[in-house]
């Protein structure tokens, strides 16, 4: 008698088993190795799939970084989110900015954007993301403002690249350059 193999994607919907096996080993490999260093063979491999299982559910390498970001910016923005609950107007603002630094610096998967060596559109691609504009206007309650979401970002995401000596130091250059600026606009 032969042995059968046991059907990987048993237990629920083949799809969504499919995606959430490959995403989180898409995620693994990123850890380990970075964003550039995982492959679709890879993750394929790890997964217990084959590249073509894994194109059907999960589309190519850029469709995977792309899963695997966004379901770890989600985290951050539940997290931070928790943090600001007690916060308004522009000191929400300042709070979020940092509360979002703390959850990055923590969350492993993106810490590989911001360590790495990545391709030189990367920063901006992040600054653009209509996403993280979106989440920037929910977690500072900023009236929907494309301009001031996209700025709130580029500080993130300077503080992220260039990051200052210690949290203090970023506290008060964000208090210092970032609070006054949206004090100024609530007011008017």
């Amino acid at each position: 008698m032969g042995t059968e193999q046991a059907d990987w994607l048993t237990g629920g919907s083949r799809r969504v088993l499919a995606v959430e096996r490959i995403l989180a080993a898409a995620a693994d490999l990123v850890r380990e190795q970075g964003i550039d260093g995982v492959s679709v063979d890879e993750v394929a491999a790890r997964a217990g799939c084959s590249r073509a299982t894994l194109y059907r559910y999960a589309g190519g390498k850029r469709t995977l970084v792309e899963a695997v970001m966004s379901r770890a910016a989600d985290s951050v923005a539940d997290h931070v989110e928790q943090a600001l609950e007690p916060f308004e107007d522009s000191e929400r603002i300042v709070e979020a900015i940092l509360a979002s630094l703390v959850a990055i610096r923590e969350e492993s998967t993106l810490v590989q954007w911001f360590t790495g060596a990545h391709p030189r559109g990367t920063d901006e691609y992040l600054a653009r993301a209509p996403e993280l504009g979106r989440v920037a206007i929910s977690l500072t309650r900023i009236a929907p403002d494309e301009e001031a979401a996209g700025w709130i970002v580029r500080v993130v995401l300077a503080l992220l690249t260039w990051p200052l000596p210690d949290a203090a130091a970023e506290r008060r250059t964000v208090e210092r350059f970032v609070e006054p600026i949206f004090r100024i606009r609530a007011a008017s």
